[in-house]
């Protein structure tokens, strides 16, 4: 993952409503959820709901897979894990990493 990969999701998932729709989906699992049961599950207007699912699929976040009629979206779960190691992979490289009690106090 290079650097404008990582910048492209971290904005896709700094808006409130994609972020919330990708922790509905991370919730789901592997089986991942109709766009049906998304849209009644967080009340979002279907237009309102494509809009941001096409934003979490073009940056690769998400997966869509029609099965007869019905569209199923899932976490890409191996790019979801290549967004967090991009985050952590030089992880205090040029310093001490802090207990987590100090950085949650910071």
């Amino acid at each position: 993952m290079n650097l404008e990969e990582a910048a492209d999701q971290l904005e896709a998932l700094g808006n409130s409503t994609r972020l919330q729709i990708y922790r509905t989906l991370v919730r789901a699992g592997q089986e991942g959820l109709a766009v049906g049961r998304i849209q009644d599950s967080l009340g979002i207007a279907a237009s309102t709901l494509s809009h941001h699912l096409k934003r979490l699929v073009d940056t690769g976040l998400v997966t869509q897979e029609r099965q007869v009629t019905t569209l199923i979206c899932r976490v890409n779960y191996d790019g979801m894990e290549r967004l967090i190691g991009y985050l952590v992979d030089e992880c205090c490289s040029d310093g001490t990493r802090p207990r987590l009690s100090e950085s949650a106090e910071a």
